[in-house]
């Protein structure tokens, strides 16, 4: 089939192609070709364009300015995924940029029947609830849900969550060390609440995040589900394949970034 005579999916996939292309050839913040001068260019129509600018504009790589044009967006924050060494139990990369915190609920509540059971507590117990708004550099990143049961962390304030490393303040203040946890990572959309704390369109691509932390004995010391901007974060891990004969069960392994 020639070009000429390609269908609407074929096209929009080459016009895709070549805004990638663009893209990435290109630095944060820098313009790209007004739509006239890329349908001009390309040959196509200005529907096929815009549904593979539209296509871009959602999952991060270009960015709209009302009145001014299209961009190149701003680098993704990239999160790496390690697995546990035998030196280090707990191992999880810092994400790029600077990361900061806003409290947005802070309260001592009962664990309740779901919350109870991730924690494998009763669900009268009480666990300190913090929503929290996670910021890069400035810029709205994800929020966080955080249930830590209330004996763990004695004298918590809200303060406390807005500065520092979590698993820090746990083993400097309050005796807790994280030693592993289990996290699981889902595509969803951001609600109307979520996409106003986060500063994108309603319906916007995210990643849920949801991580069950425990403690060297085993014991559940945090149960925290999170929300991240689909179009400014990704997470990216390593791959040890090794020889077919080295592998357990055929299974590859996650390793640490070298």
């Amino acid at each position: 089939m020639g070009e000429e005579s390609a269908g609407p999916a074929y096209k929009r996939t080459r016009v895709r192609d070549y805004l990638r292309d663009l893209v990435e050839a290109r630095t944060p913040g820098d313009p790209i070709p007004s739509e006239r001068a890329l349908c001009d260019q390309l040959g196509v129509s200005r529907p096929t364009l815009r549904s593979a600018v539209d296509e871009l504009v959602s999952t991060g790589l270009i960015v709209r300015e009302h009145g001014r044009g299209m961009f190149v967006a701003p680098a993704k924050i990239t999160q790496e995924l390690a697995a546990a060494t035998e030196d280090h139990a707990f191992v999880l990369p810092r994400a790029a940029g600077h990361w900061a915190s806003r409290v947005l609920e802070f309260s001592v509540v009962q664990a309740g029947a779901r919350v109870g059971r991730k924690l494998r507590i009763s669900p009268a117990v009480e666990v300190v609830y913090i929503a929290r708004l996670r910021l890069v550099d400035g810029e709205p990143m994800a929020i966080e849900y955080l249930h830590v049961p209330a004996a763990l962390v004695t004298g918590l304030q809200p303060a406390d969550m807005e500065a520092g490393d979590f698993y820090e303040l746990l083993r400097d203040v309050h005796g807790v060390r994280v030693h592993e946890a289990e996290q699981s990572m889902e595509p969803t959309v951001v609600s109307e609440k979520e996409a106003r704390l986060l500063t994108v369109p309603v319906l916007s691509p995210a990643l849920h995040v949801e991580r069950l932390t425990t403690d060297r004995s085993g014991r559940p010391v945090e149960y925290v589900h999170s929300l991240y901007r689909g179009d400014r974060y990704r997470i990216v891990s390593h791959l040890s394949l090794g020889d077919a004969a080295d592998q357990d069960a055929g299974r590859p392994q996650l390793r640490p970034p070298d």
